[in-house]
Formats: structure tokens, C-alpha cells, sequence
């Protein structure tokens, strides 16, 4: 093999491997948010009226709260806010997660395209300097 494709092939190995980390990163996110909301599926059966909590005010501080109302107010977007009872919050959380666990399947599905480049690179090589 000419040292012109040798260059070629180690270029090509570089971008596809680039391509694999990148996408093991979003997938790396992708599980921490699911994980995250998973957990906070489950932290929500917790909200009781008059229960007492601990309430983040930022930077890891603390303070003691009462719950005076099981209705959320969550978050949609753009500094957009609804009002939600705890099921409907329940069922936002669960519309996430299946959204996030096709994104991962797509990220995965990437990645086995790439090795599979990969693998017929390497036959394409093998079968040109064997």
C-alpha cells in the first residue's frame, strides 16, 4: 500500500474515532438525564401536603419547607411556567424519558455504524495489502 493511502486510512480512523467519542459523550449525558429523571419520577410519589423538606436555595444550601400544596409548578421552556398536579408532572416526566431513550437508541445506532465502517475498512485494507 502506497504511503498516500496509508495516510488516508489513518485520517479516516482519526475522524471515525473522534466520531465514536463525541457520540459516547451524548450518550454518556443522555443516560444521566434519564437517570436523573427517573429518580425524580420516583421522588415526586414523595410530595405530601404539610411534609417537611429541605429546599435547595443554590450553591448546595439548605432550608427546612413545609409543603402547603401537592400542585408543582414546572418548568416548559423559555422561562414559561405551568401549574401541574402531581400525576400530570408524572406523566410529563414519563413523555421525557421515552423521548430520551429514542435518542439513545439513535445515538446507539450510530455508533454501530461507525464500527461497522470500521470493520470494512479494515477488511477493504486487509484484502489490498494481503
Amino acid at each position: 500500500m502506497e504511503k498516500n493511502a496509508e495516510q488516508e486510512l489513518t485520517f479516516k480512523f482519526q475522524m471515525m474515532e473522534q466520531q465514536i467519542v463525541a457520540i459516547q459523550q451524548q450518550l454518556q449525558a443522555v443516560e444521566q438525564t434519564l437517570l436523573d429523571m427517573t429518580s425524580l419520577n420516583l421522588g415526586l410519589d414523595e410530595i405530601k401536603k404539610d411534609k417537611e423538606i429541605l429546599a435547595s436555595v443554590g450553591a448546595g444550601i439548605f432550608a427546612k419547607a413545609k409543603i402547603i400544596s401537592e400542585e408543582l409548578v414546572v418548568g416548559i421552556g423559555d422561562k414559561n411556567y405551568l401549574k401541574k398536579s402531581i400525576p400530570q408532572t408524572k406523566k410529563l416526566i414519563q413523555e421525557q424519558i421515552l423521548k430520551l431513550e429514542k435518542v439513545r437508541e439513535s445515538l446507539e445506532g450510530e455508533l454501530e455504524k461507525i464500527n461497522e465502517e470500521i470493520t470494512r475498512t479494515m477488511i477493504e485494507y486487509q484484502g489490498k495489502t494481503g
